[in-house]
């Protein structure tokens, strides 16, 4: 090791026997050492070299001897160095405590600074502060951080009476505060959890501050102590205030845990307790985990890891529950404004719940405990925590199966949004979930390894219901659907079904089928019900593949889909469930662009289902489109409006007119319409003109560009690739060639570097590229942005990902093709896949590009030159080797650049 510039010898050796000792402990935590073993010894090694630094550092100050300054002084170890499970690459956080006079002060701050300089010379980072005993429970009172790390003091070396008066006076009044410092610490570590991560099943934890993170087991630690005076998880234990069970979960988390921190913190040489994608597929393979049929060996190592931290997640949240203080008035009053109801269950004020005496029927029956939560869901009023807790006991006890009478139990709960969320996490919390729908035991903590999914598929399913009962009090289209369903809980058990099918060989959906067959009749569902469970479960993505991988504009794919589903009923479900699902993928997955593609779809759907000629009744509606944008134009040309043809209509006006698709004319205002009609009409052959029109419904940006398709060689790939170059997300795009060879193109996308409206500004300088990619003489290849709307890369991760299809489609469409393409997310991938497109000689008519993160699935309706379907075998097997070969080469270029 090359020794730094200007360091003392002494300092020199001591950063030689850190990293010898941290080698050391190395070896044997990859030799297998526990995890608190292995932190153990960390702790010994931190604790031996700063006491070298401290016995330097006194000798140079003279503090030696009976008179030194350890006559005045302590030094003790606070927050983990205290509880002695450092990991390898842990902070150090040290108190000087000194006697209460000015010069003990004075003495005890010259060597504060003496160990600083020393402690991060060696390369240790170091938390210190200097107090009095006084000073140190004074800061504590008020700060929950100050307040956790002196729970966890120890000394260190220095005075022992002055640490053991400081431990004394510590203890007798943050006891006889205890419940203002639970509520200060609770709120500390809510404020946490809700930064790092406020749900266990996060599919990137922070291992330390995560729900279920090690910080959870901290937390019933520190609220032990106060409570109880104690903080060992034994010593809980040993008082009565942790059940076994409890006990047991939390020693293995923690265990698990801090040999999971102590990896990843060798393996990155330095402290790290994000567990992200690279890690979980590091840790998987160094731990042993083995894939099974269906599941990675990732996807195993995180369901394991989910299990226990959500078990942690669960102890800590009662732990702190029953350490709040019930108020003095609510136990006066409860029992005089409560009433009981049948028999057995006491409904107070702010909770219903069971009587003690009634808590042994729990243990022989589901459907008392259905029949709580029916009640709860019915009084709008949560379950008592004492309840809650005879529940958890009694479901292991429970019979197998479930009666009709618990069935029928189950259902009207489920019909019911008002506490319907929370109620279900409480049966999944307990098991009871699992004992009514028993494929849910197989979801749970199941990770989905991939970058489209945020949570777990149970945690995945629960926000699923919860999205769905938000709605209550949603104004728009989405909260009139769901306010009027008659059949609630036919949703809401389609929404429970729709992903447990996941972690399987099979596919997903053809799985879901199966237990939707077998849960109908376990739940007493009539013929009917059954068919529509299994439909919305069989066919939950349906809708989704519908609106944003096909042209919803062809008129004969909504009449096809309204067939499919059947009933407007149906219909109306699939509408919810299809947004719920996708709201609960993860935070702003939903935007405001696809759930106005979702409705519209819906709604069209719609009127197929409730029109008695629903061809007549879409003719007719677009002929009032048509009619309504004829209007505007005699309107803008100086004429009169009349109901008829009778004011003149230029004919180049009425021939294009004729001309545009469904989807143009009601995806504009008439006005809007006739307008980009007049630029159009006086436009040269070599001219382009180019608009970006910002949708605060959609919160999108629409780029129209009109033109001849002679202008330049390969219109649409030269527009893609400008879009991309210029950072933007394409959602869809829409090509429409007209009479004379004139095309009008649109783009419609999302702009990372604004989160509203994009500056005036920017949306000219996107204009001006679209102008000029259509130039000729431009044949260079775009240059694409290696990053984003300035956010920081992320490492690059192996994430499994779906392989590189391409997929023809005849039958869809009468008029078109339809190539689906699947591949790994790339910069400019679109613009590769366009220019092939151009080069083998097709035309596209629409796009619609779904981009999930790491992934995209592009979709586009092609012909040949001569505008027809490609029924070539031949000819199809071309198109698919050439994309493949593209793509391939696009993926090799991006990673080499």
């Amino acid at each position: 090791m090359s020794s730094a510039p200007g360091l003392r010898p002494l300092i020199l050796d001591v950063k030689r026997r850190l990293v010898e000792g941290r080698e050391r402990i190395k070896a044997r935590h990859d030799k297998g050492a526990p995890g608190i073993q292995t932190c153990r010894a960390m702790t010994e090694l931190y604790d031996g070299l700063i006491l070298e630094l401290y016995r330097a550092a006194l000798a140079d100050l003279k503090e030696e001897g009976p008179q030194g300054l350890e006559s005045v002084c302590a030094v003790v170890a606070v927050g983990g160095t205290g509880r002695g499970d450092l990991a390898p690459y842990s902070d150090v956080d040290l108190m000087l405590l000194h006697a209460p006079t000015q010069a003990a002060e004075d003495r005890t701050s010259k060597l504060a600074e003496r160990l600083l300089r020393d402690v991060f010379d060696v390369g240790f980072q170091l938390g210190l502060s200097v107090r009095t005993a006084s000073q140190a429970c004074q800061a504590a009172r008020g700060d929950a951080t100050i307040c956790t790390s002196l729970i966890e003091a120890r000394l260190l070396v220095g005075n022992v009476e002055l640490f053991e008066y400081f431990q004394r006076r510590f203890r007798k009044e943050f006891m006889r505060r205890a419940a203002a410092l639970v509520r200060l610490i609770e709120q500390a570590r809510g404020d946490e959890r809700n930064q790092y991560g406020e749900t266990v099943y996060l599919l990137e934890p922070n291992l330390k501050r995560s729900s279920g993170g090690l910080r959870d087991i901290q937390f019933v630690r520190w609220i032990g102590f106060l409570q109880h005076g104690v903080a060992e998880p034994d010593g809980l234990k040993l008082v009565g205030a942790l059940e076994r069970d409890d006990h047991e979960a939390l020693v293995q988390a923690w265990e698990f845990l801090l040999h999971l921190r102590n990896e990843m913190h060798f393996h990155a040489g330095k402290g790290n307790d994000l567990l992200d994608k690279a890690e979980q597929l590091r840790l998987a393979e160094v731990m042993g985990y083995e894939g099974s049929a269906g599941l990675l060996p990732v996807e195993r190592f995180m369901q394991h890891y989910f299990k226990l931290t959500s078990r942690v997640s669960g102890i800590a949240k009662r732990f702190a529950e029953a350490a709040r203080p019930r108020a003095m008035i609510g136990r006066i009053l409860s029992p005089l404004v409560s009433h009981r109801f049948e028999g057995d269950f006491r409904v107070g004020p702010t909770s219903i719940g069971l009587l003690p005496r009634s808590f042994a029927k729990l243990q022989s029956s589901l459907e008392e405990i259905l029949r709580l939560c029916d009640l709860s869901n019915l009084y709008d009023k949560p379950i008592d925590r004492e309840t809650q807790e005879a529940i958890r006991a009694a479901v292991p006890k429970l019979p197998e199966g479930v009666s009709p009478q618990a069935a029928k139990r189950f259902l009207s709960m489920l019909n019911s949004p008002a506490r319907l969320g929370e109620l279900l996490r409480l049966l999944h919390d307990t098991g009871a979930l699992e004992r009514v729908l028993p494929d849910f035991a197989h979801a749970r903590c199941l990770l989905q390894f991939n970058e489209y999914h945020k949570f777990t598929v149970d945690e995945h399913t629960l926000r699923a219901v919860e999205q769905a009962t938000s709605l209550v009090g949603d104004q728009g289209a989405l909260g009139v659907a769901y306010r009027g369903l008659k059949r609630k809980w036919l949703l809401h058990l389609a929404l429970l079904l729709h992903d447990l099918g996941k972690g399987y060989v099979e596919d997903h959906s053809d799985v879901g089928l199966r237990i939707a067959t077998e849960m109908a009749p376990r739940l007493g569902l009539d013929e009917a019900d059954a068919e529509t469970l299994k439909f919305l479960v069989h066919k939950h993505l349906v809708m989704s593949h519908l609106a944003f991988r096909r042209d919803t504009s062809d008129e004969q794919l909504i009449t096809k889909f309204a067939v499919d589903v059947g009933s407007a009923e149906t219909l109306q479900m699939l509408y919810v469930l299809t947004c719920c699902d996708t709201a609960a993928v993860g935070p702003g997955t939903l935007n405001a662009w696809k759930s106005e593609v979702l409705t519209d779809l819906y709604r069209r759907t719609r009127r197929r289902l409730t029109s008695e000629d629903p061809d007549q009744a879409s003719r007719a509606a677009l002929a009032e489109r048509r009619k309504l944008v004829r209007d505007a134009l005699v309107a803008a040309s100086g004429q009169a409006k009349t109901v008829a043809h009778d004011a003149s209509l230029d004919p180049w006006y009425q021939r294009h007119l004729d001309e545009l698709p469904a989807s143009y004319l009601y995806g504009n205002r008439p006005e809007q319409v006739a307008a980009d009609l007049g630029k159009l009409k006086g436009l040269g052959r070599q001219d382009v003109v180019a608009e970006g029109r910002y949708s605060p419904e959609t919160s999108a940006t629409e780029y129209w560009i009109g033109t001849y398709e002679d202008i330049a060689p390969g219109v649409f790939h030269r527009l893609t690739g400008a879009i991309s170059a210029e950072g933007l997300q394409i959602l869809s795009a829409e090509i429409n060639t007209l009479s004379g060879g004139l095309i009008v193109d649109r783009f419609w996308v999302s702009d990372p570097d604004y989160s509203g409206e994009p500056a005036p500004s920017r949306v000219d300088d996107v204009c001006r590229a679209l102008t000029k990619a259509l130039d000729h003489r431009q044949s260079k290849r775009p240059a694409f942005r290696k990053t984003w709307g300035g956010k920081s890369q992320r490492r690059a991760v192996a994430v499994p990902t779906l392989p590189t299809r391409v997929n023809a489609d005849n039958a869809t469409s009468d008029a078109y093709t339809v190539l689906d393409i699947f591949a790994a997310d790339r910069r400019g991938l679109l613009y590769a896949i366009t220019r092939t497109l151009y080069e083998l000689e097709l035309n596209v008519a629409v796009a619609k590009i779904g981009t999930y993160v790491d992934q995209v699935v592009d979709v586009f309706y092609v012909t040949d030159r001569k505008g027809k379907k490609i029924t070539s075998t031949a000819k199809v097997n071309e198109i698919r080797t050439r994309l493949l070969v593209a793509i391939e080469a696009w993926e090799r270029s991006d990673v080499s650049r």
